[in-house]
């Protein structure tokens, strides 16, 4: 699985002019499934998003995470991470889940996120979205979970 995670002091998700999903500080995931990912990929994912250190101790380090901080998460599909521009200009997406199974997926990892902690958004899976946010630091971090 493949995501992009973006430390934000505010983020929404905003479909047909209706806000659908916001955070204050938090996390903003983009979120990709590709062909063959598991869902133990998917639980992999989501214990790295809990955990991963970006947000500033007393001293000033990236020392604690969402949850320390009790930020929200807004977890957003993204197909298009899975995008291969190897072959020319115009990239391809076949590296991608398909959709019934990227939405599985995705559907997954969000079910598995509001069991796991307090404040968690979403996007709308095939949406045509438009993603406002706030990038804190900025800090934002690829991932890629094999």
């Amino acid at each position: 699985m493949l995501a992009v995670v973006q430390r934000v002091a505010e983020a929404r998700v905003v479909v047909e002019g209706e806000v659908i999903g916001e955070i204050a500080r938090g996390l903003l995931v983009l979120v990709c499934a590709e062909r063959g990912d598991t869902e133990s990929q998917a639980d992999r994912l989501l214990a790295k998003l809990l955990k991963l250190r970006i947000f500033s101790d007393e001293a000033g380090k990236m020392n604690r995470s969402v949850q320390d901080v009790a930020g929200g998460l807004l977890l957003v599909s993204q197909f298009t991470l899975a995008a291969d521009t190897s072959g020319g200009n115009r990239p391809s997406f076949t590296g991608a889940a398909a959709p019934d199974e990227g939405r599985r997926l995705y559907d997954y990892v969000v079910a598995q996120a509001r069991a796991a902690h307090p404040v968690v958004q979403t996007g709308r899976f095939a949406a045509d979205m438009k993603v406002q946010l706030v990038n804190d630091g900025p800090v934002t971090i690829p991932m890629t979970v094999r």
